[in-house]
């Protein structure tokens, strides 16, 4: 009988996006509730910082949007950090091609298509 556990790299970008999910969100949540004065970009920070928090969640239980969701993600942040410097779109662009691999090997495509034939 084979393990539901998720493989390595599913499990290594999953607990990444819960990590930085749930410290982004708490980091960011004084300027939410208003101590620091509202923002709306503070809403859209506390936003992404929840998507990262799902994908990560929904990636161990092996549902394949999540990793379409994970994905997207993180190139949301190359697109972003084309209005900054050089250096953060070519960081941001190497952990994009990284994850894209972790979440699209092997191990990780067998895990995804085996929870889909066990998801009525």
């Amino acid at each position: 009988m084979k393990s539901n556990k998720p493989p390595w790299p599913v499990m290594l970008v999953a607990v990444l996006y819960i990590a930085i999910g749930a410290i982004g969100f708490v980091y960011h949540f004084p300027a939410f509730h208003g101590q620091y004065g509202f923002h709306q970009e503070d809403f859209w920070i506390e936003l992404t910082e929840a998507i990262a928090l799902i994908s990560g969640v929904f990636l161990l239980l092996g549902r394949n949007w999540a990793r379409w969701l994970a994905l997207a993600w993180i190139a949301f942040h190359v697109l972003l950090s084309a209005f900054h410097s050089l250096q953060e779109v070519m960081i941001h662009s190497v952990i994009c091609a990284i994850i894209a691999f972790l979440l699209f090997c092997p191990p990780a495509m067998r895990f995804f298509s085996r929870r889909r034939a066990l998801t009525p």
